[in-house]
């Protein structure tokens, strides 16, 4: 099957100047891939005016006269930008014209049109964000919810855990992925209730490799491959992460640019410093998926420049290659079954 992806071409803090070159820049490189950008035809058709006719044959435009704004209000995308490019490649999810949309627009409205549009799979009350984040090990580890839902409930983290071992399973090829749930100590004595009683649901279920409560630095140390909390604490780590990414960069400048001999020293590091940054660099883990709707989304950073957008279509791609929604859905009523012979 040849991929079918929806961008929305004028989501983001750059639009079509970003969206437009991350297409073309994927198609060069994946020969079996069509893309459809949506959004104001005006703006879009004569940026890809002079491509030859073979990429044109792989790339089409579909107009939309609006477009959501950044810090428009989720309720405001819904009632009222029916015809926004976001809404629009959403809708061609659903009619089937697309296998997956990526956008870089905002979470908020992306969020509700997708749910309103696509709806949730059977036996997923909320669904929710997941992203990999490099470790220790050279992998990744994914973490969700990272924003959708700030007040989960244990059964909605017992959903989150099936999700995201199905989606690790898929995307990285791990039979058996190791499920952690983030808390503020190992010991079982430790947490709220809420994630007590998420884990007495995930325990007896012999699908979920699960290894009990994990602390914020076995994100980064490789220790499990699914990290699974609300999403309030899961944007809070997120947005940490980030931070504390920017502050090493920093640093690590300004020491390196004091004087002759540090700026030297630099010159003589620059090999390390370069692998260094290709490890963590942010770009290459940019493309959040929403998971647990009858349909692939992903998210983008608002910020992505050209490559990063490229690697949240490279995920999408993954995503519809492995079918992931298919298989959410699948193995979850064989694991609700499973908890229901227990119970």
């Amino acid at each position: 099957m040849t991929p079918r992806i929806a961008l929305d071409a004028m989501s983001g803090d750059h639009g079509p100047s970003v969206v437009v070159p991350a297409a073309l820049k994927i198609l060069s490189e994946e020969k079996n891939l069509e893309l459809i950008l949506v959004g104001d035809e005006t703006v879009l058709e004569p940026l890809v005016a002079d491509q030859p006719a073979r990429v044109m044959q792989r790339i089409s435009i579909r107009h939309a006269s609006q477009k959501v704004e950044m810090d428009d209000p989720p309720s405001r995308a819904l009632r009222n930008k029916r015809d926004s490019s976001m809404r629009i490649a959403i809708n061609l999810v659903k009619d089937g014209e697309a296998n997956a949309c990526v956008s870089a627009g905002n979470t908020g409205a992306l969020m509700a049109t997708a749910r309103y549009v696509l709806k949730t799979l059977p036996g997923i009350d909320r669904p929710a964000i997941i992203t990999p984040l490099p470790n220790m090990l050279g992998k990744t580890t994914h973490v969700l919810d990272l924003g959708a839902n700030i007040d989960s409930s244990p059964e909605h983290l017992f959903q989150f855990a099936v999700m995201g071992s199905i989606l690790t399973q898929a995307v990285e090829n791990l039979p058996n992925p190791r499920i952690g749930l983030l808390n503020i100590g190992e010991e079982e004595i430790k947490g709220n209730e809420r994630v007590k009683d998420a884990a007495k649901l995930i325990m007896p279920v012999s699908a979920i490799n699960y290894v009990g409560f994990v602390e914020g630095d076995d994100i980064f140390k490789g220790t499990v491959d699914v990290v699974v909390c609300d999403g309030f604490v899961g944007n809070v780590a997120l947005k940490t992460t980030e931070g504390v990414a920017k502050m090493i960069s920093h640093f690590v400048k300004e020491s390196f640019t004091q004087n002759l001999l540090t700026r030297l020293a630099g010159l003589i590091s620059l090999p390390i410093l370069k692998n260094l940054g290709k490890k963590l660099d942010p770009r290459r883990y940019n493309g959040a998926s929403l998971l647990g709707l009858r349909g692939i989304v992903i998210k983008s950073h608002g910020s992505a420049d050209i490559l990063s957008f490229t690697y949240a279509i490279r995920e999408a791609i993954i995503e519809v290659e492995k079918n992931v929604p298919s298989q959410i859905s699948h193995q979850l009523t064989s694991l609700l079954n499973e908890r229901r012979r227990i119970e």
